[in-house]
């Protein structure tokens, strides 16, 4: 097509009608992720959009897996890199800069002034979700695998790319907290029912549904973007957000900051001019993203999941299970006198069966972890005197486990041993 930028990670295809098909179709991958060159093809074509003289646009997958996956969440930790080896001063900066490109490149695309609908058959989630999110329109396959999900904060994270922005803007507040937080999956009916998809189709004809309406000319303007918009629930968000927030701090204990940056995003942002919220979020982004739980947590309850997955299929080696049980054993409480111990491995966030789960006390931990913060106390101390036993055991058991045997086994002492996952497991990097 005349002057449309090249593409590698999409590919476009005009139909006979004018409608142009955005086709996201990442060479060599069975399933679609936001890689950083896809990031910056997207804003290319957004760039474009405005002068071409296609009737409108229609997205979707080229791949028969899902729509799209969510981001690289390997390329995330050469970011953390680079951001860190900034100066401390500039790392804000540094981290805004990298990350608000796909808010930038999906805002781009909704306010091109072209009716953009998208096609989903399978997966939308994470930054696949958000890119669904920034369409006009919404067409969805009716089978169990077609769903929409926000998961970014069961590892460590949040929507970055205008998700906490949007989806409560389009849903409400209330319904939208359960999928931001807990990683809850919509699809279906329900995402009709909601307001999150438009169309609900069989498999096969959503294509041509999405194309239908563009050929509608429908307005290609977003509903927060009317000069009357006015959110669904605003005049309970306040409330739903106390709620919530209290409930977060019940459960994680201060010790999880992406849920408690989710609801500072949705709370600061909602109130906020679309383009003023997009910036708030990216703002709460950079600063969570320097933060040592989700470079755990993306290590351990993602690449330590994967690799676990794969070796049990494959055969898990006994030494990985050996391993994971001899730090375990090492973390154990052994007696009644180890009560304050147990306390404190339960403020710190283990599972521990013989203590009740302590009440939060209102204090969210900075930068340093709970037991290394101040007051410094004596189950504290206990606490850290018992961590570096457990880090001396994963220590011995290290050189026997390659790499992926080590994530596996950090993915096992989480999800089987009560390892909190904020840390990440010991046989992968130790506690960071």
């Amino acid at each position: 097509m005349p002057g449309a930028p090249e593409l590698t990670q999409f590919r476009t295809e005009l139909s006979l009608s004018g409608v142009l098909h955005l086709v996201f179709d990442m060479p060599g991958r069975s399933m679609n992720v936001f890689s950083n060159a896809a990031i910056e093809e997207l804003g290319r074509f957004a760039e474009w959009l405005p002068q071409s003289d296609v009737a409108g646009v229609v997205i979707r997958s080229g791949k028969a897996s899902a729509f799209c996956a969510g981001a690289d969440l390997a390329e995330l930790e050469t970011a953390y890199d680079m951001i860190m080896a900034a100066p401390a001063a500039e790392r804000d900066r540094v981290a805004f800069n990298h990350f608000f490109r796909l808010s930038q490149g999906l805002r781009k695309l909704e306010t091109a002034g072209k009716p953009v609908a998208v096609a989903i058959a399978g997966l939308a989630l994470g930054g696949g979700a958000e890119f669904a999110l920034a369409a006009h329109y919404r067409v969805i396959t009716d089978q169990s695998q077609s769903t929409f999900g926000l998961p970014e904060s069961l590892v460590g994270l949040l929507p970055g790319g205008g998700g906490t922005q949007r989806l409560p803007r389009l849903i409400g507040v209330e319904a939208a907290l359960p999928v931001l937080l807990d990683g809850a999956r919509i699809g279906g009916a329900a995402a009709v029912a909601i307001g999150l998809a438009d169309a609900l189709v069989a498999p096969g004809e959503e294509v041509a549904a999405a194309e239908r309406w563009v050929l509608s000319r429908p307005p290609a303007t977003q509903p927060w973007d009317w000069p009357d918009w006015r959110a669904k629930d605003a005049e309970r968000f306040a409330a739903q957000i106390g709620q919530r927030h209290a409930s977060v701090l019940a459960d994680t204990l201060g010790h999880f900051p992406a849920p408690l940056a989710i609801l500072d995003c949705v709370e600061q942002g909602f109130p906020q001019s679309f383009d003023a919220a997009i910036r708030t979020e990216m703002n709460i982004f950079a600063k969570l993203i320097q933060r040592r739980e989700p470079r755990n947590m993306i290590r351990t309850m993602f690449l330590g999941r994967l690799d676990y997955e794969r070796l049990k299929k494959n055969g898990m080696k006994p030494v990985v299970v050996d391993a994971v049980a001899a730090v375990s054993h090492v973390l154990a409480i052994q007696s009644e006198k180890d009560k304050e111990l147990s306390q404190s491995l339960a403020q710190a966030g283990f599972r521990i069966e013989e203590a009740q789960k302590p009440v939060f006390d209102g204090r969210i931990s900075g930068s340093s972890y709970w037991f290394d913060d101040e007051p410094k106390s004596s189950g504290k101390e206990l606490l850290r005197a018992r961590l570096a036993e457990a880090e001396a055991a994963a220590a011995g058991w290290r050189p026997r486990l390659d790499e992926a045997e080590r994530r596996a086994a950090d993915y096992l002492l989480v999800t089987k041993e009560g390892f909190p996952a904020y840390l990440g497991g010991l046989f992968a990097a130790g506690l960071g």
